[in-house]
């Protein structure tokens, strides 16, 4: 089964990108705190981590970076996965 790079890239950037999307509208929201405390107490892990306020130049940033790598993994993926299973 042959992938198409570009296509596969681009649900990663959807992918990554809208995770973190998500993540920054919790922080600007005022829930980001509170899931990152639930999800550290149900790993059972003790740490003092304060979510800091929202900040539109780091969203942006944030989002527009990690939609690239996850383009770049993506594509990276489906290069390898056709290389490996050439017929």
């Amino acid at each position: 089964m042959h992938m198409n790079p570009g296509k596969v890239g681009l649900v990663g950037g959807v992918l990554f990108g809208g995770f973190h999307l998500i993540w920054s509208i919790l922080v600007a929201t005022g829930m980001g705190q509170a899931l990152y405390d639930f999800v550290l107490w149900a790993h059972m892990i003790h740490v003092a981590v304060i979510i800091g306020p929202f900040d539109v130049t780091a969203f942006i940033t944030l989002v527009i970076m990690t939609t690239i790598v996850g383009y770049c993994v993506g594509y990276a993926l489906a290069t390898v996965w056709n290389r490996v299973h050439r017929g």
